[in-house]
């Protein structure tokens, strides 16, 4: 049998090649190749360990004939065509937890940089200026941090900014009340945290809910004098309005070490007295790199060696006998997780998944994974079904199972229910012809839907004339309703009933239609679906 090979084509510690050769892998390291160098050489390799300087495209992947793994050094996956990679059959792993500690140590040094305006009074004292009275600064201890997005970086700040007598407080929509006593910090709403903090740090990823999540408008709610620190992603903040706050001396100063547009060459914020800037320097430590290298090589020599999958964005752990079996399961878990993570906005104490019917024999393990990813999804972008698990008891999540031979109205059936602090949502799923995923029942009330790309959730007060005007509202505005599902929940101890409605359309409509939805006095919610 021929040696499995590995091709290395970005700078990587040598103990990667190291760990390689270890286990009986052939290593070619070779930094630096075109597109072109490597679509000539990649049909040679079993794998390929990369870091970011390495684009992974559909066309240098099709020319991959042996390769089964692609390996990241680091967190971001965004230089591999991951659709193109799973049509392959290529397994994409990262290491999401090799920079952590180094990242929130810059986070921490671009502080104590603001705070005392080290590099600007760097930069005067080497001009001879000696301006000692010029650079008066403001002291960390006492003052109130907040930070934002408290995950694995994110905690490690609050632990180093609590060692520095601080007052820390966080939000993060899946942070319990058990896991922020843990840390010793305070768990509160966004608006509270910006009336609160002299000093705001982000640390949550980019995503929909969170792009420019200090805007205009957020930003005036701060206090005057907040200095902001960013290390986690561009995007995060509306540069122009960050711009503008701290022009007018709403926001005394700003640490960024990511922007909107990277590499950052030209930036609205550049050359301003009270912003300090690094370029992307999170993860720039010798530990960092040391530590990535191996965990990309031991990853990716397990997978190769032992069948073992660590840390893979798009692939299940399952065996060659269940897979048969679970391909349809896994369909309905992605739908039912995804579906309760775009309903769900408070912190997740509790997720509890009941399997009923044909289901119950089967292998759940890849099935709550699934579930857990997709339910998460929508606040932690490197999650997935391989790390889900550990991310979900990081957060102090509970997660409970069952299974039951009984199979009730369906032969087969899975129910997600979601606690948190302030309720308890359920989402029951069933297959028909034993493939096809429908959703059977929302919170209780019973509604038989297929999921679309574009729908609506609508939760509404059972009343006359309601649905019309829904489809009014949606007609007026050019928008074709392919489906149309009803759900009531009959409830004789309710003088006014309530009912749910999932609406497929053929697009996303405008902010400005679901705010005329929500304006509507007989409609409670609605929430923009995307399956």
């Amino acid at each position: 049998m021929s040696k499995n090979k590995v091709l290395i084509s970005d700078k990587l510690n040598p103990l990667a090649v190291e760990i390689f050769e270890k286990n009986g892998i052939e290593v070619d390291f070779k930094p630096g190749l075109s597109a072109e160098e490597l679509s000539g050489l990649i049909a040679n390799y079993d794998g390929l360990a990369i870091r970011s300087a390495t684009t992974v495209t559909a066309d240098i992947l099709s020319k991959a004939q042996k390769l089964r793994v692609v390996g990241r050094a680091g967190i971001g996956t965004d230089n591999i065509d991951k659709t193109a990679a799973t049509a392959k059959g290529v397994i994409v792993m990262n290491t999401p937890y090799g920079n952590s500690i180094t990242t929130a140590e810059h986070a921490i040094a671009m502080m104590f940089a603001l705070a005392r305006q080290i590099p600007q009074a760097n930069q005067s004292t080497h001009d001879g200026k000696w301006e000692k009275s010029k650079f008066m600064g403001v002291e960390l201890y006492a003052k109130t941090l907040g930070v934002i997005g408290c995950g694995n970086i994110g905690a490690i700040v609050a632990g180093r900014a609590r060692a520095l007598e601080m007052n820390v407080i966080a939000f993060d929509p899946f942070l319990t009340d058990e896991r922020a006593e843990e840390l010793g910090i305070q768990k509160v709403s966004l608006e509270d945290l910006l009336d609160r903090a002299d000093f705001i740090t982000l640390h949550t990823p980019l995503t929909d809910q969170t792009r420019n999540i200090l805007n205009k408008d957020t930003l005036a709610r701060t206090k005057k004098g907040v200095r902001i620190i960013n290390c986690a992603r561009g995007g995060l903040i509306d540069e122009a309005a960050l711009k503008e706050a701290l022009d007018c001396g709403h926001v005394a100063g700003a640490a960024l070490d990511v922007f909107e547009v990277e590499p950052a060459k030209d930036n609205p914020l550049f050359g301003h007295p009270n912003v300090i800037c690094t370029p992307h320097l999170g993860a720039s430590t010798t530990e960092a790199q040391v530590n990535v290298a191996i965990q990309v090589a031991e990853q990716m020599s397990d997978y190769l060696t032992n069948g073992a999958v660590t840390n893979a964005l798009n692939m299940p752990s399952i065996s060659a006998e269940d897979a048969p079996k679970l391909k349809p399961y896994m369909a309905l878990s992605e739908q039912i997780g995804s579906f309760a993570g775009q309903i769900t906005e408070n912190a997740i104490k509790t997720i509890r998944i009941e399997y009923r019917g044909t289901v119950a024999g089967l292998d759940s393990r890849p099935l709550n994974a699934i579930v857990i990813a997709n339910l998460l999804r929508p606040q932690l972008e490197d999650i997935n079904m391989v790390n889900a698990l550990s991310a979900a008891k990081a957060r102090g999540i509970e997660i409970l199972e069952t299974k039951s031979d009984d199979d009730q109205d369906f032969s087969t059936a899975m129910t997600l229910s979601v606690i948190t602090d302030k309720r308890e949502r359920s989402i029951t799923g069933t297959l028909f012809a034993g493939k096809q995923p429908r959703i059977v029942q929302i919170e209780g009330v019973p509604v038989e839907a297929a999921l679309t790309r574009h729908m609506l959730f609508i939760r509404n007060l059972d009343r006359p004339g309601v649905i019309g005007r829904i489809g009014s509202i949606l007609g007026e505005a050019g928008h074709n309703i392919a489906d149309f599902r009803l759900g009531r929940a009959d409830d004789p101890d309710q003088a006014q009933n309530s009912a749910i409605c999932l609406v497929s359309l053929d697009k996303d409509i405008s902010p400005d239609l679901l705010n005329t939805l929500i304006a509507d006095p007989d409609i409670t919610m609605v929430r923009q679906l995307k399956f």
